[in-house]
């Protein structure tokens, strides 16, 4: 798979409904820093994966594939190429909180910790506050920084 792009204003639109058709947080998005990465087939997007920065602490926000792209490897992708802007960005641990996915994640040697035990930032994130619920499970993976 080539190399995944970052969304532009013109993707925007699309990453939402998706993410809104998947009921995952959108509510945020005009507000929030989040960057996405996404992967496009026909000039469509099929799947988007965001990113907030709190310092050298980031927050995965929101993995979403169409249905038509689940088992086809672009989520593994998706999530490859955010952990790679993450470091990029300077972080050395990347969190999320999930309700459904916590295999999928675990599988890519995620691990899953109290939420009491995410970074600060990303306690203060509108995601950790409010628009994730306490069940959900908070998951954290120390990224690779290279020198």
């Amino acid at each position: 798979m080539p190399p995944l792009p970052i969304a532009t204003p013109h993707d925007l639109p699309q990453v939402r409904a998706s993410l809104v058709a998947n009921p995952l947080p959108a509510q945020d998005l005009d507000n929030a820093a989040i960057e996405f990465v996404i992967a496009e087939a026909d000039g469509q997007v099929v799947g988007a994966v965001g990113m907030e920065l709190f310092g050298d602490a980031a927050l995965l926000r929101s993995l979403v594939v169409d249905a038509a792209g689940r088992g086809t490897g672009v989520g593994g992708a998706l999530v490859e190429a955010i952990e790679q802007r993450a470091v990029a960005s300077g972080a050395v641990t990347l969190s999320l909180l999930t309700q459904t996915a916590e295999p999928f994640f675990a599988h890519r040697g995620w691990t899953a910790v109290p939420r009491d035990a995410l970074p600060a930032g990303v306690q203060r994130s509108a995601e950790f506050r409010s628009l994730c619920p306490a069940s959900a499970t908070a998951m954290t993976k120390p990224l690779k920084v290279t020198a």
